[in-house]
């Protein structure tokens, strides 16, 4: 009998908070690849000699292939458990560093990000250990869900300015080399230690019968919709916000760079602004767990419309500085309180297909996004125009995430459950 695998550990445990501690670790390692093809941006459109909304078709595709591999990915962890997709991801993740600097063109550039890094590589080390914190929490689980999609940003924070000193000193093809023996032990090394099931999986009876009729009818029709309907909302508000943070995170270090301040100062830029995006998450996690995930969303949605606007008026150095800093601080908190919408307001026997679902929408509108104003670059030759589309998308988040708190509200007669049923 393999004890560390039938072992029970109870859910806020010790145990609980290690394991967030090192899946913290593992998906900043993981997240690289979705951050660092930014820094690359510039000096792959130069030596490929292709316009700016051709090399910014890798991140769109490393994107969809996130998304997808996010689902594939989570189905496998609810059936095996995670520590093999993880090991999995690892081993895919370094190929496809490897093989992006090894790349001839663009084409070989993109499948490799496309299908190695985003489809098979990093997207295990996002949806599925989302999901997976998800269920090994229940008094903290907004905070918890928050530390861990922090990783993310972390990643954010960490590796652009890394990849843009060594593209800097060695080339960006060595960068990529480098990243890949690296990041494949260390994600590997760290999967070792996910053995163990999540306790949320072991099914336990209701402490009354009417207490689980309650329970069921809740969770069979959220916001007064029927399952497909509201997971479609959701899947939509997520394409929408994310097309419209994608703007800011995928070309601030090209709109440096035509500016005239360097892509080095956008890589910092970058950096601070996935720095406040960590401030922002572990913020909007306590305040998810006081006044529910719907609440969290349109704040995030409505804060995040702020920054967005802000750059329009504003292109000075110290400006744009600031105005990152509060992008990364609005709209952090937005893609984890889309778990916990799902655990909130849907079944938990289908918390990882669900929040894998959600999330991938979440990816599709960050590859749209980035794809789209590298598009309206190439038509308009300006930025401006870009800031507005994206403006666009993020008022169908809100309108989104205020019609589910409306119907939400209205169900409940005036409050909004900070907290699934136990």
């Amino acid at each position: 009998m393999k004890t560390s695998e039938t072992t029970i550990h109870q859910p806020d445990s010790r145990y609980a908070m290690v394991r967030l501690g090192l899946t913290l670790l593992i998906m900043t390692v993981g997240s690289s690849g979705m951050y660092v093809v930014s820094v690359m941006l510039p000096a792959v459109e130069t030596e490929f000699g292709v316009a700016r909304a051709d090399a910014s078709l890798p991140y769109t595709l490393l994107m969809l292939g996130f998304g997808f591999g996010g689902v594939l990915m989570g189905k496998l962890a609810d059936r095996i458990g995670v520590m093999k997709p993880l090991l999995m991801g690892a081993i895919f993740l370094g190929a496809g560093y490897i093989a992006t600097g090894l790349s001839g063109g663009i084409v070989g550039f993109t499948v490799a990000q496309a299908l190695l890094v985003g489809l098979l590589g990093s997207s295990v080390a996002f949806a599925p250990l989302v999901a997976d914190t998800s269920l090994w929490f229940v008094k903290r689980r907004g905070i918890a869900v928050a530390v861990c999609a922090s990783g993310n940003y972390l990643a954010g924070a960490v590796w652009p300015p890394i990849a843009q000193h060594f593209v800097e000193t060695v080339g960006w093809r060595q960068t990529y080399i480098g990243m890949g023996i690296f990041c494949g032990v260390t994600m590997a090394l760290l999967a070792m230690f996910f053995r163990a099931r999540p306790p949320a999986l072991v099914v336990a009876p209701p402490a009354s019968a009417a207490a689980g009729a309650a329970a069921a009818r809740d969770m069979t029709r959220p916001f007064g919709l029927s399952i497909g309907t509201a997971q479609g909302l959701l899947c939509v508000a997520g394409v929408a916000c994310c097309v419209a943070m994608a703007m800011p995170q995928v070309h601030i270090v090209a709109y440096c760079g035509d500016l005239g301040y360097g892509p080095a100062q956008g890589a910092l830029m970058l950096s601070l602004m996935l720095g406040f995006g960590i401030v922002s998450r572990l913020v909007s996690g306590a305040i998810c767990d006081r006044i529910g995930g719907l609440r969290t969303l349109l704040l995030g949605g409505v804060l995040q419309c702020v920054a967005l606007l802000l750059f329009l008026p504003f292109d000075g150095l110290v400006p744009l500085y600031v105005i990152s800093a509060l992008f990364g601080l609005f709209q952090g908190g937005i893609v984890p309180s889309y778990a916990i919408i799902v655990r909130e307001h849907f079944p938990p026997k289908e918390a990882g297909a669900r929040v894998g679902t959600v999330l991938m929408f979440t990816l599709f509108g960050m590859a749209l996004g980035g794809w789209m104003s590298g598009k309206v670059f190439d038509l308009t030759g300006s930025y401006h125009a870009a800031f507005i589309n994206g403006i666009a998308w993020n008022l169908v988040n809100v309108s989104i995430a205020s019609f589910l708190l409306f119907r939400t509200l209205r169900r409940s007669g005036g409050r909004v459950f900070a907290l699934p049923a136990r």
